[in-house]
């Protein structure tokens, strides 16, 4: 390999390095970070968790998460289990409602940006996956597909933490 070709290569990595950090906000912690957040922390998969299952789907022009309305104790740890039943991707970014709001504007400019992260998982049709989190904090959060268009139309949720 040529040394030019190998300096462009590392310039287009630190590119895509600053790109990300740049989305992932101030402090350089994205949505998906490991520390607490002001709707809880990543779980613990080894750890016992209360388990919750959640459909994505299209129906009759809208799209939905089933349910839409989740109540958890405060300190209590929840494996969602995720099935889209959908014909398209769609995804499920646990959040504060400011947070999920703020992110899909991020999205409507990177709509190819994809979530595997401790809150948020996407998911093609007919697939599966989960989320393990501890709600630490009473409160409302939100719970959201941030794909542009689909909390629109109906893709958003609500978790009651008492």
């Amino acid at each position: 390999m040529s040394k030019q070709f190998t300096k462009l290569g590392l310039a287009a990595v630190a590119v895509m390095f600053s790109a990300a950090a740049a989305l992932a906000g101030p402090g350089g912690a994205g949505h998906g970070h490991g520390d607490e957040t002001a709707y809880g922390k990543p779980g613990d998969p080894k750890k016992p968790a209360r388990l919750i299952q959640i459909a994505m789907a299209e129906r009759d022009g809208k799209m939905q998460f089933i349910p839409d309305r989740i109540e958890v104790r405060r300190g209590e740890q929840i494996r969602f289990q995720l099935r889209n039943n959908g014909e398209l991707d769609h995804e499920l970014v646990v959040a504060t409602l400011e947070e999920n709001l703020k992110h899909a504007v991020e999205m409507q400019k990177n709509p190819d940006m994809e979530h595997d992260d401790p809150n948020a998982k996407r998911l093609s049709p007919k697939r599966t996956g989960e989320i393990v989190w501890q709600f630490t904090k009473a409160g409302q959060f939100d719970f959201s597909c941030l794909i542009p268009g689909h909390r629109e139309a109906g893709m958003t949720g609500t978790i009651t933490v008492k």
